[in-house]
């Protein structure tokens, strides 16, 4: 079984090429939400490594806190889109499409960027237990109506409950001023549309910046990794930056994005 990372790096390769089988989609599914399961519980299992250990070395250590580390693992944080509207994407009958738009001067060095960073926040959303619109289905609505300009029209023509529109005004794989560092940025502003029960109108109910960068630390030499690969993990990182506006997350999962 691959891990994580190589999925999202076949995902990648992927949007490269003509649309997939719906069974291939499906059975991609449920290779990413068995990976990531696997890697969540890796990234949980050192954050409470870490944790003990911290524990162990001062004095007038909670020995209450200890335990539930030990019973529970590390705090699960709340998704921002729940605590803010109090509701749920992970409610039963509930679907959701996401869309991407990039401007001009996005897509010049990245031209297909709406399309897989769509693709990849899909997937992410459905290894999380979120009932999606697959993004081939809304890759090939936008292709038939190229002059869409509101959101709604996508809960509407595919009956999503929720519209997750994905505004991305920058994007790059450069660490700055650097043709030999690998370092992924993005800017964007991720809004949810609430569609009606006739899935004929809809509401803005929730919105967000995201300001993302990986790795946190310290770039990745171009001689140690390729850019499609590099491009691989930072799509893979972006998505889960997104992702977590929308399912439960843990402490420490960021542990492995650090370098």
């Amino acid at each position: 079984m691959c891990d994580g990372a190589e999925f999202f790096c076949r995902l990648a390769l992927d949007s490269i090429l003509p649309g997939s089988a719906m069974k291939t989609w499906m059975k991609k599914q449920s290779e990413a939400h068995t990976t990531i399961a696997r890697r969540s519980s890796r990234m949980r299992l050192t954050a409470m490594v870490c944790a003990l250990t911290a524990c162990l070395l001062f004095h007038g250590c909670n020995y209450v806190v200890m335990i539930g580390y030990l019973i529970g693992g590390p705090p699960s944080i709340e998704p921002e889109f729940d605590a803010m509207t109090k509701e749920s994407m992970t409610d039963k009958d509930v679907k959701v499409a996401v869309v991407c738009y990039a401007p001009k001067e996005v897509r010049f060095s990245f031209e297909d960027i709406n399309f897989e960073v769509s693709k990849f926040v899909t997937f992410r959303l459905d290894s999380h237990k979120i009932k999606t619109v697959p993004p081939d289905y809304v890759k090939a609505w936008l292709d038939q109506n190229p002059d869409w300009d509101r959101a709604e029209e996508i809960g509407a023509a595919f009956k999503a409950r929720y519209v997750v529109y994905i505004d991305l005004k920058a994007f790059s794989l450069y660490e700055e001023g650097s043709a030999s560092l690998y370092r992924g940025r993005s800017e964007a502003i991720v809004s949810v549309w609430k569609m009606d029960d006739s899935f004929e109108a809809g509401e803005k109910i929730f919105s967000k910046e995201i300001i993302s960068k990986y790795p946190l630390y310290q770039p990745k030499s171009a001689a140690d990794e390729t850019l499609s690969n590099f491009k691989a993990l930072y799509m893979t990182r972006l998505s889960e930056e997104i992702g977590r506006l929308f399912y439960e997350h843990y402490t420490g999962d960021d542990m492995g994005d650090a370098t």
